[in-house]
């Protein structure tokens, strides 16, 4: 509502400015060309009457100027009525001097009000208050100055002017109505044309803007399709192609106009064609099928694919969208990862093996040294017992090789140059590659960065890969050996092999021109034990060796290798960063010399043969000492004697209780008590540990447990 007024105001602004307009110009023309009627009616007023008429003329232009400026209502009926009052006024002037109530200017008055009640568009109220004004200035002054002699003339002429204010009265009302009316019906028609020219224009753009989504639509999902990073084919019932990506197309090596119409079965391998057909079926039955296929390329190479296939329903028509994901890459990185898997679990294995061997050895050798103290032992006993003696440390020389695979082994990790650990290891191997016209040729760089290193255990890797490169050239040939700087991305480190990470490496590569290694044994080449030579002349733990030393500095090794060209050697070392070395426990090898009788020793280990070993071998010093195999029963004792024991010795891999458990008891109970670790794995996990102040690594001999005893309990030769 507020809406429609203020536009009818506008409308009627617009309309009373207009017939402002046309009454200002009619009045300015009007005045003056009556003034021919003054000459000739009263030429004694002429001069005056003319004055008059050009007065009020040039005050009809300034009103016309003013109206001219501003559109609104009030201020325009403003200007309209002065124009009114003022042309009354100047009728009024005339009319006094020429007859007064007789005089016919008085037709004057009628003419304004005709123009002013019916030309103007006023209000009603407004159109009386206009009529009043002008019978007012008419009347008045009459009444005021004029002598009413003639009565019938009078009454006349107020009759037609009274007559002619009802006549233009009525007129303005059924013209007002009939105008708000018409200009009520222009607003609302305008309002519903709006609302049309705004439905249309909303339903062009909705129409432009569906059509242009559907063009974005369709853009988008060819290029989806087009751009996807997986091949899409879109095939018939039948199992033609009927729309193929790029993607597809790039991983079969077709263009897609020779893809386009040709049969499925094609592109796929023969093999398993009963499977086919019963997948197919399930397809065109409705089940989402995802299965592996090998495809075929148009070089004749095979790729390993991933397949999702659907049936989809199109405008009632059946179709199969098929997604093709090469995996290949993905199958071998999966066999590397199912290798490293074995391995690891391989050389848990080894390790836990090697620890029980350990123990094992350590009563065989133990036992064997206590019997060479015997006095009575004849020659042939001696004879035997030696040969028990080196069997026993050849085994415990196999078990070393076993914990250096399963990473059980302690390492003396230093920053060294891998090029030197090569040179100094091809030395070594010259001699015996020239006998077996073997050339050996180093391509290094020299710019390589340090790596964190074992120098002996890199110098096996390297002795082991020249022994089987050798092996695998029984009439000569070449081993090339490089290394290479690398700085290896994320993606670029998964590529190589599932367990590489991203870093910096130096990648080590030993080939030779042999007979290469059959595929159906590469995976198992690492495996301990595992041999191709002739039963006596290999053990099987060479590259078994190698790849347990190779993790343990944390790299990561592969193999290449082709029947009748050769085999490669890859091994990825990360680059030195920093100094990490170990810590290596240094133990006296001097002769025991003989304890005192006051030393008290505790000694705890599950094993019966160690245990046995250690027991006699104390005793026969002359020490006093409990021994016990169950470490809560040892925690019980020296609970009661605490203040009696001097020095604990005990096994750290026990089931009942861990070693350190133990020692941390014992430490409690007794802070100044002296302990030594003995275990058959090495000593990392307890370096640091203030608990303990020596360790011994299975298998020992009696003179280096002696010897340490001397150490932790800081006896001298003058306190023999």
């Amino acid at each position: 509502m507020l809406e429609k007024a203020k536009y009818l105001e506008e409308q009627i602004a617009k309309k009373l400015q207009f017939w402002n307009t046309i009454l200002l110009m009619l009045a300015m023309i009007l005045f003056l060309l009556l003034g021919v009627m003054d000459y000739l009616a009263t030429p004694q007023n002429f001069t005056r009457f003319i004055f008059y008429r050009i007065g009020i003329s040039l005050i009809l232009i300034v009103l016309y100027y003013l109206n001219s400026i501003k559109q609104n209502i009030l201020y325009q009926q403003m200007i309209i009525g002065t124009m009114i009052i003022l042309s009354a006024i100047t009728i009024e002037l005339m009319i006094i001097p020429f007859g007064g109530h007789t005089s016919p200017y008085y037709a004057g008055m009628n003419l304004l009000i005709i123009g002013a009640l019916g030309l103007i568009p006023f209000n009603t109220p407004l159109t009386i208050l206009i009529a009043l004004s002008i019978y007012a200035i008419y009347m008045i002054p009459i009444l005021l100055f004029d002598t009413l002699t003639n009565i019938p003339a009078f009454v006349m002429n107020n009759t037609f002017m009274f007559s002619t204010f009802v006549i233009t009265l009525t007129l303005r009302i059924l013209t007002q109505r009939s105008m708000i009316n018409e200009l009520s019906l222009q607003y609302d028609l305008t309002k519903e044309k709006g609302k049309l020219e705004q439905y249309s224009t909303q339903l062009e753009d909705l129409v432009a803007e569906r059509t242009k989504e559907l063009s974005v639509s369709e853009q988008r999902f060819r290029e989806l399709f087009d751009n996807a990073n997986d091949g899409i084919v879109v095939l018939n019932t039948t199992g033609i192609l009927i729309n193929v990506n790029q993607k597809f197309c790039e991983l079969h090596g077709f263009e897609k106009n020779a893809l386009i119409g040709i049969h499925f079965s094609l592109l796929e391998g023969k093999d398993r064609e009963g499977q086919k057909e019963e997948r197919w079926k399930s397809i065109l039955n409705g089940e989402a099928i995802v299965y592996e296929s090998r495809h075929y390329k148009k070089d004749g190479s095979a790729i390993l694919l991933e397949v999702s296939s659907k049936a989809i329903d199109i405008d009632g028509e059946l179709y199969i969208q098929s997604f093709h994901r090469d995996i290949t890459e993905k199958k071998q990185l999966q066999e590397q990862l199912f290798q490293a898997q074995k391995m690891e679990s391989i050389g848990t294995l080894a390790g836990g093996i090697a620890h029980d061997f350990k123990n094992i050895l350590m009563a065989i050798l133990g036992h064997a040294d206590l019997l060479s103290e015997c006095d009575t032992l004849t020659d042939k006993a001696r004879q035997s017992l030696r040969i028990i003696e080196n069997s026993a440390r050849k085994a415990g020389h196999i078990i070393s090789n076993l914990l250096s695979f399963s990473r059980k082994e302690s390492f003396e990790i230093l920053p060294l140059n891998l090029n030197d650990v090569i040179r100094d290891a091809v030395e070594l191997c010259e001699s015996i590659s020239k006998k077996r016209n073997v050339e050996i040729k180093m391509e290094p760089n020299d710019n390589i960065p340090y790596i964190n290193a074992d120098n002996n255990q890199l110098e096996q890797v390297f002795m082991n890969l020249f022994v089987n490169a050798m092996d695998a050239m029984p009439n000569g040939g070449k081993i090339t050996i490089t290394t290479e700087f690398l700085e290896l991305e994320e993606k670029a480190a998964g590529r190589i092999h599932p367990l590489l990470t991203a870093g910096k490496y130096i990648l080590l590569k030993v080939s030779d021109t042999g007979t290469g290694i059959p595929d159906e044994i590469k995976d198992k080449i690492f495996n301990p034990f595992f041999t191709t030579k002739e039963a006596g002349k290999g053990t099987g733990l060479g590259l078994a060796m190698v790849y347990g030393i190779v993790k343990e500095h944390k790299g990561i090794i592969d193999v290449k290798s082709k029947i009748g060209k050769g085999t490669t050697f890859e091994i990825y070392l990360p680059a030195f960063t920093n100094t990490n070395a170990a810590v290596v426990q240094e133990v006296s090898k001097a002769a025991p010399p003989s304890m005192k009788e006051n030393i008290r020793i505790l000694v705890v280990d599950d094993e019966a043969g160690v245990l046995s070993f250690v027991k006699e071998t104390l005793e026969r010093e002359g020490y006093r000492l409990i021994a016990t195999d169950n470490p809560y029963y040892a925690l019980e004792i020296f609970g009661d004697i605490a203040g009696g024991i001097d020095l604990i010795i005990t096994d750290i891999n026990m089931p009942l209780m861990d070693g350190k458990k133990l020692i941390t008891h014992f430490k409690a109970i007794k802070p100044t008590v002296k302990t030594i670790a003995i275990s058959a794995h090495n000593a990392n996990p307890l370096l640091g540990d203030k608990n303990i102040d020596a360790f011994i690594s299975k298998p020992f001999k009696d003179v280096h447990l002696i010897s340490m005893m001397n150490k932790v309990m800081g006896l001298k030769n003058s306190d023999i």
